[in-house]
């Protein structure tokens, strides 16, 4: 795991923890940038990228709070802002060679890169295996993922506590409508389209890669209602170019109009947004009921609750777990080097 504290952490101020990339004071080459970690927090980025690939293979597990229990999601964000921001003003505005110089001068590269690498690792080598598991052991995969995702609800909600302001019926109002849109989403229909057209591809993918920066909404849960995910999964198993480019192009057009927006909301609107995060996190959790009907209808618990309950408590512990090792690398981080002076 990474052993230095996330750069857009949530702190205890109403501060704003956003930086606009092209400002006029990041034109200064002086302006502090994201560092190089250690070796072992190039390897801690490795494997939250595969975490973060894993779930995304995986209907009603959203990357998004994979990110968040990880301790990566402010500074992906702020990231995948700074890129978006740098090829816009490649193309557009004025100044284009030096904004564009300043904005990706602050992604940080060191994370990013990484992350990639884990995911991409993931997704490739385990798609069929992780296809197999859902779809062979259903009850006992749902239960352990809604394990996860009902223990890491707790991490949207302690951002949240964290950060002043707001009032409390109003914020209880966006949790529970969050709770319901995702509810509702994750009780759609699902089905799949054997030989679906490349526009139907781009769209779903642009539409199912929100998923990946916004905790509580699975990709592919909407890859499985829109009727594409037997069929990405296959195309990422047969390694077909054509089908994987296009859903490649989708997916970055789809996340480049996305995280500008959560990563506004995140700076104007931070603690609601963390609020409506928990509340589709907790929604979603009716596509992980482990018993349910091809159609999504939710069922009574079957014969094999014992093994089933047993499988959502390990969930549980792995979320835990992950989120100990998180606090003990965090809490190194804020220790000064010996010889050298505490921070203030």
């Amino acid at each position: 795991m990474s052993a230095e504290l996330p750069r857009s952490a949530p702190a205890a101020s109403s501060e704003s923890v956003h930086h606009d990339p092209v400002a006029d004071a990041d034109l200064d080459p002086r302006t502090p940038v994201p560092g190089r970690p250690g070796p072992l927090g190039m390897v801690g980025n490795a494997v939250r990228g595969a975490l973060i690939g894993m779930a995304e293979l995986v209907p009603g597990v959203s990357g998004g709070t994979v990110a968040l229990v990880t301790g990566v999601y402010p500074r992906l964000l702020d990231s995948g802002a700074h890129v978006v921001d740098g090829l816009r003003s490649a193309a557009l505005g004025p100044e284009r060679r030096a904004r564009t110089r300043a904005a990706f001068r602050h992604v940080d590269w060191w994370l990013l890169l990484p992350l990639a690498v884990g995911m991409l690792a993931m997704v490739f080598t385990m798609a069929g295996v992780m296809k197999g598991f859902v779809e062979g052991s259903p009850e006992i995969a749902r239960g352990l993922f809604l394990g996860m995702v009902a223990a890491s609800i707790a991490v949207p909600l302690g951002m949240a506590r964290a950060t002043p302001g707001g009032r409390g019926w109003v914020l209880g109002l966006i949790f529970l409508a969050g709770a319901a849109f995702a509810f509702v989403l994750s009780g759609l229909p699902s089905g799949s389209i054997s030989d679906p057209s490349y526009l139907l591809v781009f769209v779903a993918a642009a539409v199912a890669i929100c998923a990946l920066v916004l905790p509580g909404v699975s990709g592919s849960y909407l890859l499985l209602a829109m009727g594409l995910y037997a069929p990405t999964l296959g195309a990422v198993d047969d390694r077909d170019v054509a089908y994987l480019g296009v859903f490649a192009l989708g997916a970055l057009v789809g996340i480049s109009l996305f995280v500008k927006v959560l990563d506004r909301l995140l700076e104007d609107f931070r603690k609601p947004t963390l609020v409506a995060m928990a509340g589709l996190m907790l929604g979603s959790l009716r596509a992980l009921w482990p018993w349910q009907t091809e159609g999504a209808d939710v069922l009574a618990p079957g014969d094999d609750w014992p093994t089933v309950l047993a499988a959502v408590a390990a969930g549980i512990v792995v979320v835990l777990i992950v989120l100990a090792v998180e606090r003990v690398f965090q809490t190194s981080a804020a220790e000064p080097a010996p010889g050298m002076p505490a921070a203030t």
